[in-house]
């Protein structure tokens, strides 16, 4: 960084349990190395510098660049030192440890100790067996059974039946047929709110008062979404699920 950057925010300070000063002097510190990252709250370091800014009459855009990004590499360096490591322990770290632990993990050990040998073993014995890919020998090739000895010509005309035949119909008494498109439900709103004149008002219970079905009464209120989004009505409700009052935006028809 150049001296200019260096410099920023001079008088900016920090109160922590583990360091009382200059927030520049904390930064060389744990970049140095010489203090613990995870003993510092780089959320309270934040805090208290938005803190100041907000006092401040202003800070300029290197004053913010800098401290964002101290505070990445402070972040960065704190999950490093949180996430968990591989540890592999030595002599002296096992002369710390418990007897009864000593015994179980040599008993883990000799179990699997057995397990690998065994599966070796194993393995080196079929890499003996090989599979035989050529067929019978000629003096024995009228010992093979033949396949198609009991297949009839009745029996292949019964299997072309079923494979050529055409598939059942598909039903689809469960399939709604569409009866009322979103064209037809656009035009009928357009119709009734139209009538109504530029500031024209009406609730949505009105306007789907002559659907006969549940569908009808779904692509009318799909329709009313569709001209909200046009910019053609404007909807209104007063509370969840109570009346939905809708006003017309468009033009007037004749």
């Amino acid at each position: 960084m150049s001296d200019e950057r260096t410099e920023t925010q001079p008088g900016f300070a920090v109160e922590l349990p583990v360091f009382s000063g200059p927030f520049r002097v904390l930064a060389d510190l744990l970049l140095d190395q010489k203090m613990d990252v995870c003993d510092v709250s780089v959320a309270s370091v934040t805090d208290a510098y938005l803190q100041r800014s907000k006092q401040a009459d202003g800070w300029t855009l290197d004053e913010a660049t800098w401290f964002l990004a101290v505070c990445a590499i402070l972040l960065e360096l704190k999950v490093g030192r949180l996430m968990p490591r591989h540890e592999v322990l030595d002599e002296e770290d096992l002369l710390g440890v418990s007897p009864d632990l000593v015994y179980a993990r040599s008993l883990e050990l000799a179990a699997f100790r057995r397990v690998s040998e065994d599966i070796a073993r194993r393995i080196e014995a079929e890499s003996l067996h090989h599979t035989r890919e050529a067929g019978p020998p000629p003096e024995l090739a009228h010992l093979y059974p033949d396949v198609l000895e009991k297949v009839t010509a009745g029996d292949l005309s019964a299997m072309a039946a079923t494979l050529l035949r055409p598939p059942p119909p598909l039903d689809l008494y469960h399939v709604t047929p569409i009866r009322y498109s979103m064209e037809d439900a656009v035009a009928a709103v357009t119709s009734q709110m139209s009538l109504l004149g530029r500031a024209g008002r009406a609730r949505f219970r009105e306007l789907v008062a002559d659907c006969e079905a549940r569908i009808h009464v779904v692509v009318r209120f799909l329709a009313l979404l569709e001209l909200y989004r046009e910019g053609k009505v404007d909807l209104a409700q007063a509370e969840t699920f109570g009346e939905i009052e809708v006003e017309w935006q468009g033009e007037v028809e004749g």
